[in-house]
């Protein structure tokens, strides 16, 4: 019985990572992996960019 519900919710995180990396992309962010659990971006002047631009900040909190 927890079996499905185990799927359900690892289906919905997999999902969730993936429109947090889609959302990093379309925001222009260099170079966005999945690893695992974590969405991994990366590129030049990605920190002082994300400290600048709220779009940035939503897209990584899922909210784009």
């Amino acid at each position: 019985m927890i079996g499905w519900i185990v799927a359900l919710v690892e289906r919905r995180a997999q999902r969730r990572r993936a429109d947090v990396a889609a959302a990093l992309r379309a925001a222009g962010v260099g170079e966005v992996t999945i690893e695992g659990e974590a969405v991994r971006a990366s590129g030049r002047g990605l920190m002082a960019r994300w400290m600048r631009e709220a779009r940035l900040r939503d897209a990584g909190r899922g909210e784009a």
